[in-house]
C-alpha cells in the first residue's frame, strides 16, 4: 500500500509526542492530522472518479484484446469493421431479454434505457470514427502482452475506423475525433 500523507503526519506526531500522548482538540498537531486526512480523502475520491471515467476505455481495449488473441497477421479494414460490429452487439441479448420481460404498456426499465442510450452513442461514434487499438502486426504483439492497466495503454497505437471504411490515426487518450 502506498505511503499516504496521513501516515507520515501520524508517524511524525507520534515520534514528537511519544506513543501514548493525547492531543488537545484544537492543537496544531490535530489540525495537521485533519488536513492530512482531508487531503488523502480528496485524492482517493479523485482517483476513484478518474478510474470510473477511464473504465470504458479499458474495457474496450480488453474486448479487442480478447477478440484478437488468435490473430498474428495484420487485420484489414473489413475485418476490423466486423470486430467493431461484434463489439457493438455485445449487449443485444440482454436488451432483447429485458424487452421480452417487460409487460405491454409498461415503461422501459432503467437498465434497458441505459443499454439503448449506450448503443445509440456507440453507433454514432462508429459512424464518425470508432476509437480502437490499431490491429497491425506490431501492435497486435503489444496488445497481446498488455497487462490491462491504464498506465500501459500509451505504448499501443490507436486508430478511428469509420462505418464507410476509412481508417484515421488517433491519439491516446481519445479527445474528440483525434
Amino acid at each position: 500500500m502506498p505511503s499516504t500523507r496521513l501516515n507520515k503526519v501520524q508517524k511524525q506526531i507520534a515520534k514528537k509526542k511519544g506513543k501514548n500522548a493525547s492531543l488537545h482538540e484544537n492543537s496544531r498537531d490535530t489540525q495537521r492530522l485533519q488536513r492530512a486526512s482531508a487531503r488523502d480523502d480528496r485524492l482517493n475520491r479523485l482517483a476513484a472518479i478518474r478510474e470510473k471515467q477511464n473504465r470504458h476505455y479499458i474495457l474496450r481495449v480488453k474486448a479487442f484484446q480478447s477478440y484478437t488473441l488468435e490473430h498474428t497477421a495484420s487485420l484489414t479494414i473489413p475485418e476490423m469493421q466486423k470486430l467493431i460490429e461484434d463489439f457493438l452487439g455485445r449487449d443485444d441479448e440482454e436488451l432483447a431479454k429485458l424487452k421480452a420481460e417487460r409487460r405491454p404498456g409498461r415503461p422501459p426499465s432503467t437498465r434497458e434505457t441505459q443499454l439503448e442510450q449506450k448503443q445509440a452513442m456507440e453507433q454514432g461514434e462508429y459512424t464518425s470514427g470508432f476509437w480502437m487499438p490499431e490491429l497491425d502486426k506490431e501492435n497486435l504483439k503489444k496488445l497481446k502482452l498488455w497487462s490491462g492497466k491504464w498506465e500501459s495503454l500509451p505504448t499501443l497505437r490507436f486508430v478511428r475506423v469509420t462505418k464507410d471504411g476509412r481508417k484515421l490515426e488517433s491519439s491516446f487518450p481519445p479527445k474528440g475525433l483525434s
